[in-house]
């Protein structure tokens, strides 16, 4: 599981950072997942190591421009290349009213299906490997935050053990693995969770903005490997946070914090922590790491390799 930020302003975009996009990479099957799609997000995927043929889902927050604006023009280069076999979005209401208004008065037609599910607080998604729910954040208007939990899987099977127990390879090793309990011809009962490692913790992301501090958030981060959460503003501003219903970064810290989440990705940043200000971007990273240390600021095209264990690098972390 990789995320990489593909646009990390917030309301608009800079020389140096787009607006809202963020991808999950899912190598194992080939797939890519868009939480957000800002204007010039498919500008974004070309110029990242990405390939928009692997995009199966579209995760949407809200529907202000700068989260949404980028979507038509992504799903219809899609089309126009051919390569996209399916896609599936997911978002709130007004989303697919949105989508159709733009297709008919664009006079777009996509040459593969397009499936639009309006989401309500809990599972919106489910197969044998992930879990995708939603709940209510506190924003201007309905806006709501993902949780994507990657199940747990058996530890990893020790085939010379089963060998030196004399077992025949074959689909009995299949049921091994999955840590079934199979009986075999000599009468043998072999438990297969005594053939494998430590069963692999599933990891868990959230995607929380825009939004204010609250519980929903909260809700959605809990024991999170990363949470990705806004953070528009500093401290000093929490005032303009609290009119515009946005977090502070040290909003996005206690958020962290309570939810007891391992990391915390900041990200949507207002443009005026422009470098020469009297608070740039460092000083906002500061505010927040001296509430939940484990705190990195995302920048456009950085990418973050979810780990299975404690042990987590992040490399090439800049502001």
């Amino acid at each position: 599981m990789q995320i990489t930020f593909l646009g990390t302003s917030s309301g608009v975009p800079t020389r140096a950072r787009n607006v809202s996009s963020v991808a999950l990479r899912l190598p194992q099957r080939a797939e890519l997942w868009l939480f957000d799609c800002g204007e010039g997000t498919q500008h974004q995927i070309l110029r990242s190591d990405l390939k928009s043929s692997q995009l199966s889902r579209i995760f949407v927050t809200h529907m202000h421009g700068d989260h949404i604006f980028g979507l038509m023009g992504l799903l219809a280069s899609c089309g126009l290349a051919g390569n996209v076999e399916r896609v599936d979005m997911y978002g709130p209401p007004g989303l697919n009213e949105y989508i159709q208004a733009a297709l008919r008065y664009s006079h777009t037609h996509f040459s593969y299906p397009v499936k639009v599910h309006t989401v309500r607080p809990g599972v919106i998604f489910e197969d044998h490997e992930f879990t995708v729910s939603c709940g209510l954040l506190h924003h201007r208007i309905p806006a709501f935050g993902y949780r994507i939990a990657e199940k747990d899987r058996p530890g990893r099977f020790d085939v010379e053990k089963a060998k030196a127990l004399q077992i025949p390879p074959g689909r009995i090793y299949g049921q091994l693995k999955r840590g079934e309990t199979v009986t075999l011809a000599d009468g043998r009962v072999i438990n297969g969770k005594n053939l494998c490692g430590p069963t692999e913790i599933g990891r868990k992301i959230a995607y929380c903005t825009d939004t204010v501090y609250c519980e929903g958030a909260i809700e959605l981060a809990q024991d999170a490997d990363v949470l990705i959460h806004e953070a528009t503003f500093a401290h000093q501003d929490a005032d303009l946070a609290f009119q515009r219903l946005h977090s502070t970064t040290t909003m996005a810290a206690q958020t962290a914090l309570v939810a007891k989440a391992k990391r915390l990705l900041m990200t949507h940043f207002s443009p005026r922590y422009a470098p020469g200000n009297t608070l740039d971007l460092k000083d906002l990273l500061l505010e927040a790491r001296a509430i939940f240390p484990n705190t990195d600021m995302a920048y456009d095209f950085m990418t973050y390799e979810v780990p299975r264990r404690r042990q987590v690098e992040l490399t090439d972390v800049r502001v």
